[in-house]
């Protein structure tokens, strides 16, 4: 069976996932084509094309066309209830969603009919899958996992959930307990993202990187949410408000806090700067996200755990690698499979996973993220010679060693090679690379090339050979989305990749997976007596990563990186420019 998933059902994120006879063969951003972060407002056509030219199919051999956004029906409904009672301080919002239902499934469909005609899927049925469900099939079908497992799923929100317990076995997911907008514990953590200058859907890593840096003791931030055990409530009169109760700035725009929060807290924080008292409530909310979580998991999930040991994760806030560090630390979590897109972009493919579950297909457990586009050597050339920047470029005899000569030597090193990942981790393919013992080579990165926050963390890429000695832990970690404690003779080895807690956001290479990866850390192993580099994404600040080698150069040619290794090519810039 041929089912595509289409993504972008909450004006952020579209992608598009293909899957044939069970198994994932493409999947894509569309962001990464048309080179607009997070495509907002967009629909997937670039990335439809994409997946389709790479299984080399056409249009009319698609069956099913799988969409993450659900009619809500009026009656037996409790989240349109739930809304409308929630948002009784704006009426307009509370009547629509009692008579209207949720406002963008109607839009959602006239826009997927749309795009399915555009693109010649004239076979194909439409499918529209519960927003949730399809988070949650992305995490359970693609785990691997044999028998039964928990899963659970935190956002912001889809049609109107906002939090998923469930359980699945025997390819059949089960729901335990939702909790409905404006009780989010994704859209709490991002109003107080963009309270401490930073945009929702994109700043909350940045929060999260902030939090250690801070005491979360030093402010009590728990008049935010009631929380029981059991149940919790958002305080609406502080985060996740609409309308006339949003705080708004000179310009007029309105924010997901009031000015209830900026009375209480100050005014909201500007700058890259970690500065006092942000620092701490950073580290405030970051607690008690995890305190809550932890408590919800316990009281939904912890007989399933208990019994399988066996959890699968996705929604927004399963990007919060340090609540998996802590998720993972619990007695009865023995595995932990985290989707790596497991913000919205992946949940093109949990709804095309859980159509093709439905008909019958076995799902095949996802091996890797590299599943983007790919582009040879000669496209490679051909790229250099059409550039107005005129890079200089050679063949390379040994391209893994000539590389790690230039990291060994302290040269930060762009890094192109193979199929682009999907979601937002560059896994080695998309990268820019460091030698992590070269002292200054984060700062380095940060100022010259990322133009980022220079207290922003960078992640290590490590050898499966290496990755037990350093993170005490021989849990897999494929797609870095879980943090490691560091042990301590490592964290003076490679402190470029240490964050401030002694933590590691750790990415463990397989030659399998990722074979010439695997060759440069060996080498570059053999240089430094260390098999871990330092990796960060292909990209500069408020930019995609790149997907195409014109991408690459452009990115190469507007930063002050000096090489960029393409396939079997080196690049580097004329003298002066």
């Amino acid at each position: 069976m041929i089912v595509l998933g289409v993504a972008g059902a909450v004006s952020h994120d579209p992608s598009a996932a293909l899957f044939i006879d069970g198994e994932l063969v493409a999947a894509a951003e569309e962001e990464r084509f048309i080179r607009e972060k997070h495509a907002k407002g967009r629909f997937p056509y670039e990335a439809t094309r994409f997946c389709l030219e790479q299984a080399g199919i056409g249009p009319e051999q698609v069956e099913v066309v799988a969409f993450p956004y659900a009619r809500i029906p009026l009656l037996g409904s409790m989240a349109r209830w739930h809304y409308a009672w929630r948002h009784w301080y704006a009426p307009d919002r509370a009547l629509a969603a009692i008579f209207y239902g949720n406002r963008r499934y109607h839009r959602n469909l006239s826009r997927l009919r749309k795009l399915a005609a555009d693109l010649g899927l004239r076979n194909a049925r439409l499918e529209m899958v519960e927003h949730h469900l399809a988070h949650a099939s992305s995490a359970y079908h693609l785990s691997g996992f044999e028998g039964k497992t928990a899963i659970l799923g935190i956002d912001g929100k889809g049609e109107y959930a906002t939090t998923f317990f469930g359980w699945g076995e025997n390819g059949r997911i089960h729901k335990i307990r939702e909790f409905y907008d404006p009780d989010s514990l994704g859209g709490l953590y991002g109003a107080i993202t963009e309270y401490l200058g930073f945009e929702m859907l994109d700043g909350e890593f940045k929060v999260m990187g902030m939090a250690p840096y801070g005491d979360p003791r030093r402010f009590d931030l728990s008049r935010l949410i009631d929380f029981d055990g059991r149940d919790f409530r958002v305080n609406t009169r502080y985060v996740n408000v609409v309308g006339l109760r949003r705080w708004k700035d000179k310009s007029g725009k309105g924010y997901y806090f009031s000015p209830r929060l900026v009375e209480w807290l100050g005014p909201p924080r500007e700058g890259d700067e970690i500065d006092d008292p942000y620092v701490d409530y950073a580290a405030a909310v970051q607690a008690l996200l995890e305190e809550v979580s932890l408590g919800l998991i316990d009281h939904y999930l912890g007989e399933i755990l208990a019994e399988t040991g066996r959890l699968a994760f996705a929604g927004g806030v399963a990007l919060n690698v340090k609540l998996n560090q802590r998720i993972l630390a619990r007695d009865d979590v023995e595995r932990i499979f985290i989707q790596p897109a497991a913000s919205d972009a992946g949940t093109a493919i949990g709804a095309a996973s859980y159509v093709a579950s439905l008909a019958g297909d076995r799902i095949q457990p996802m091996r890797h993220a590299y599943l983007g586009p790919a582009y040879t050597t000669e496209q490679c050339i051909e790229a250099c010679e059409a550039h107005p920047g005129k890079p200089r470029w050679q063949r390379l005899d040994d391209v893994t060693g000539e590389t790690a000569r230039l990291l060994a030597a302290g040269n930060p090193v762009a890094w192109f090679q193979g199929r682009m990942e999907f979601g937002p981790r560059a896994l080695g393919n998309r990268s820019i690379l460091g030698a992590p013992n070269v002292a200054g080579i984060a700062d380095r990165i940060n100022e010259q090339i990322k133009y980022r926050e220079r207290w922003r963390p960078f992640c290590p890429s490590i050898l499966d050979r290496v990755a037990p000695e350093m993170l005490q832990s021989d849990h897999p970690a494929p797609y870095m989305t879980i943090t490691f404690d560091v042990a301590e003779e490592w964290k003076h080895r490679v402190p470029e990749v240490v964050h401030e807690d002694g933590t590691a956001r750790a990415q463990v290479v397989t030659r399998e997976t990722n074979p010439r990866y695997y060759e440069l850390i060996e080498k570059l192993e053999a240089l430094t007596g260390n098999g871990v580099v330092l990796n960060t994404s292909l990209n500069r600040r408020g930019e995609p990563m790149v997907c195409s080698p014109e991408d690459a150069l452009n990115m190469f040619f507007g930063s002050d990186l000096e090489y960029l290794v393409m396939e079997d090519i080196l690049v580097t810039k004329e003298e002066g420019r």
